[in-house]
């Protein structure tokens, strides 16, 4: 076979083993998708709450399913997994929008549950062979893209996302020299999360996105990346 036309991740090993958490929602089942056509894969486990229980706000689920995973190495771990809408609350227009209760669970959901999958699943990558690890963010995230406001609590949750990403990416490139962490934002995708606030943007499908964040986390040279689903840099 030619790898450059049927191996999705042609940069990692053959019999590579991935993770997908967050494999039902909509980029999460399209990348696992994606990934079972893959000739060189050897393993692919799906994980999320409607499937096996992994509760991205109970550590004990995460450090349960990393346990269950430990006796042999990965080399592609994606979280794509978070949260725009808490209950009624979308996203806030202005400070006095700001509810406590809505801004304290979008950063549960979208920065302490990625940095519990980073704590258990991280030290499991390979130590030799060429590893990635991919955490869904959002251009969104970004300090110094930031020129609208609002959205504070997203925001801000995507932020701390990427700075527990490039911190997470520090520790353990001193163990895993081979390894590749990087925050992706996914572009404006046709999902439940942003179909409310998307009609005045360009969408993309869940399984065009998959294709571009594969393809964009192959190319990946440098750990601790801000990048987006086409590959190209966002500054933090």
């Amino acid at each position: 076979m030619d790898s450059s036309t049927d191996t999705i991740v042609p940069s990692l090993p053959t019999g590579f083993r991935a993770v997908v958490i967050g494999a039902s929602g909509g980029i999460g089942s399209a990348i696992c998708d994606h990934l079972r056509t893959d000739p060189h894969i050897g393993d692919l486990v799906e994980l999320s709450r409607d499937r096996n229980g992994f509760d991205l706000l109970d550590e004990t689920t995460i450090a349960a399913a990393a346990g269950l995973l430990s006796a042999k190495r990965l080399h592609l771990l994606v979280c794509a997994t978070g949260v725009l809408t808490v209950g009624d609350h979308g996203p806030e227009k202005s400070l006095r929008d700001i509810d406590p209760a809505t801004m304290l669970l979008q950063f549960r959901t979208n920065a302490v549950g990625p940095a519990l999958v980073a704590k258990h699943f991280l030290p499991l990558l390979d130590r030799r062979d060429r590893s990635i690890a991919l955490f869904l963010s959002a251009r969104v995230g970004s300090i110094g893209d930031n020129r609208l406001g609002g959205w504070i609590s997203y925001r801000s949750s995507k932020a701390a996302l990427n700075q527990i990403v490039k911190t997470a990416s520090i520790e353990l490139s001193r163990t895993h020299p081979q390894a590749v962490i990087a925050a992706v934002h996914p572009g404006t995708v046709r999902t439940r999360l942003s179909d409310p606030y998307a009609a005045r943007h360009p969408t993309i499908s869940s399984e065009q996105a998959a294709a571009f964040i594969l393809h964009a986390a192959d190319g990946l040279d440098k750990t601790g990346s801000f990048i987006a689903y086409d590959g190209r840099e966002i500054e933090w």
